[in-house]
């Protein structure tokens, strides 16, 4: 028995060994993207946010918008790019940070809605699109003229001093 796992370790260890490898330079070409435009629902009622008011909104301190519409977090899956952005600059947090304030704030019911992961930009726009108060962080170039980008500290993706990239 001892030598079958041994057989099967030598034999799934370089297979293993191989992927981690493989999927090394992708996370690194991930990183290289420029600007994350923060993106609203048409319906929200707002068009610059201040980094601190972002960082409530991410953190789920700030659960409506103006006029009463709730807050609708879409946020992508770990490894993306838009996500590494946003948790290093607007909320200064690892990505296990970022989850155990989550986990805590869910477990401790100081919030009626969890963010939702969204896994591409295409998902992250047509949710926004249909849910109203949503805020999504898309690659900029994705945003295009039919979203709603909000300026970050008055100013939009592309601008000198924009923070988000």
């Amino acid at each position: 028995m001892g030598r079958s796992v041994r057989h099967i370790a030598h034999r799934v260890l370089p297979l293993a060994i191989g992927c981690l490898v493989a999927a090394g330079p992708a996370t690194v070409v991930a990183q290289e993207k420029g600007d994350v435009a923060v993106v609203v629902n048409r319906d929200v009622p707002v068009d610059n946010l201040s980094l601190s008011e972002l960082r409530r909104l991410v953190l789920g301190d700030r659960e409506f918008w103006p006029e009463s519409v709730r807050v609708t977090l879409l946020i992508r899956a770990p490894v993306a790019h838009e996500r590494d952005v946003i948790l290093k600059t607007v909320c200064q947090m690892t990505e296990a940070q970022f989850r155990q304030h989550w986990i805590g704030k869910v477990f401790r019911a100081d919030t009626a809605v969890a963010p939702k992961i969204v896994y591409s930009n295409e998902m992250s726009i047509d949710l926004l699109n249909r849910t109203t108060g949503a805020i999504a962080f898309v690659d900029a170039p994705q945003a295009g003229t039919n979203l709603k980008v909000v300026k970050i500290d008055g100013r939009l993706p592309g601008d000198p001093g924009y923070l988000l990239r």
